[in-house]
């Protein structure tokens, strides 16, 4: 097998991975943003009592669920919101696990 055949493969190659590697970086958002555009949409921190996940989902306790705006939070990627009492169930599949990681560390 020719060497500069293999050589220009793998060049080739490391060229797709460096190409992935921007496309994926430029896509990805920003999360700590994310999160803080959470909190706000939550109605600040200092309205956030408690919060848990389960699964995918990410569910917090609240002082005043009015002042909250879904809207908001569906724009940053909620696949869905219930609320029940002084609490909200938001689904974000598997970034809720980080969510609470850093909700909880900003109190």
């Amino acid at each position: 097998m020719n060497w500069t055949y293999l050589l220009q493969y793998a060049i080739i190659a490391v060229a797709l991975i460096i190409i992935s590697l921007v496309i994926v970086k430029l896509n990805h958002k920003n999360f700590n943003l994310e999160i803080n555009k959470l909190v706000q949409f939550l109605g600040g921190k200092d309205n956030i009592l408690d919060t848990e996940v389960n699964m995918s989902r990410f569910k917090v306790t609240l002082k005043d669920v009015s002042i909250v705006d879904k809207e908001g939070i569906q724009k940053l990627g909620a696949k869905g919101i219930v609320e029940i009492d002084n609490q909200l169930k938001i689904i974000f599949g598997p970034d809720a696990r980080a969510l609470k990681k850093y909700i909880s560390e900003m109190k």
